[in-house]
């Protein structure tokens, strides 16, 4: 059963949307809306034969799924818009610039009983993909994602626009909760914070550790988890992953594991490598909304999931503002 969908906002990010929307088996393109009518006009010269509608209105009477991929400060004007008139929607990362309008959403699109994911696109990498089933238990996870600077993300900070990756990946990972959140940042060439570290601490006594900068000259984004007789490090740019764990001398293993005996202790060091499985995530991601649009699972990423993940990154935001302030303040008076 083919789904009628359509995209809202058709800036960089957009575009690909569209593409892949336009591909995928199960989606009927029905068309797109931007709020900027000259862009409109531009995309619609370049690609005759997707129909540009003219308001929000329009669009929700003719699709029954839309990818939202407009500013974060107006996912909530969108996506409720949408949610009223019953469509199902994909809202970009962060779901919304703040928490009460996340749960605004939560509330709406329950009550119009409508599908709703996050596009918290690391969940479909292939690195992340490929050790899901690695009974992942986590004690200490160290994540950096780093970035050359890009004008477009200036609307939200640091933690919204890259950290919250990470955060979402290590509740993910922990399926525990956050009990302390100490963080702190920077900002360097805008007015929102450009580089910022947390530390959060989960009810079991697992701690994570995350970096975010987005005034690097070197691209990197890695998550390494350390857990009792193993180590998992996913390089999300490569998307593969490097798994090392502690085994018995001699236990089964996948075929082409690298074993390093451990002196006289009777354990191996075995080694494994995950490589790239060559999929694409934004691709991925689309079909597993519309997969979960048709009812044949839940989304990959919850409206609620969303939320957990937003609510930890105001957090570490707000942290991270005041002890900057407390640098500050420090300084004007030694």
């Amino acid at each position: 059963m083919k789904i009628r969908t359509a995209v809202v906002g058709v800036g960089a990010l957009g575009q690909h949307h569209l593409k892949w929307l336009a591909q995928i088996e199960n989606s009927d393109l029905v068309g797109f809306f931007d709020v900027e009518s000259e862009k409109r006009k531009k995309f619609s010269s370049e690609y005759p034969q997707i129909r540009a509608f003219d308001s929000l209105e329009e669009l929700s009477q003719h699709a029954d799924a839309v990818s939202i991929v407009v500013p974060t400060s107006e996912h909530f004007k969108v996506a409720s818009l949408l949610i009223e008139n019953g469509l199902h929607c994909l809202i970009e990362k962060p779901v919304t610039a703040t928490l009460e309008e996340a749960q605004k959403l939560l509330r709406l699109s329950s009550e119009q009983k409508v599908i709703i994911s996050v596009g918290q696109i690391e969940r479909f990498n292939p690195a992340v993909q490929s050790v899901l089933d690695e009974n992942i238990r986590p004690a200490f996870i160290e994540a950096h994602r780093l970035a050359a600077f890009d004008p477009r993300g200036t609307d939200v900070a640091v933690v919204r626009d890259l950290m919250i990756h990470d955060i979402d990946l290590v509740l993910t990972f922990m399926q525990r909760e956050v009990v302390d959140v100490q963080a702190s940042a920077v900002g360097v060439v805008s007015e929102q914070a450009d580089i910022a570290n947390a530390r959060l601490t989960f009810d079991n006594g697992a701690v994570a550790n995350l970096t975010a900068s987005r005034i690097s000259l070197q691209p990197m984004r890695k998550l390494r988890i350390f857990q009792q007789a193993s180590y998992v490090s996913l390089d999300l740019l490569k998307k593969q992953a490097d798994l090392y764990r502690l085994t018995e001398a001699g236990a089964d293993g996948p075929d082409g594991d690298f074993r390093l005996p451990l002196g006289k202790s009777n354990h191996e060091l075995v080694y494994s490598k995950k490589t790239d499985s060559g999929i694409d995530m934004l691709k991925a991601e689309l079909e597993s909304f519309l997969a979960s649009v048709r009812g044949e699972q839940i989304p990959a990423v919850t409206l609620q999931q969303g939320t957990d993940a937003l609510k930890i990154a105001l957090t570490v935001e707000e942290k991270g503002k005041e002890a900057v302030e407390r640098m500050l303040r420090h300084e004007a008076t030694s």
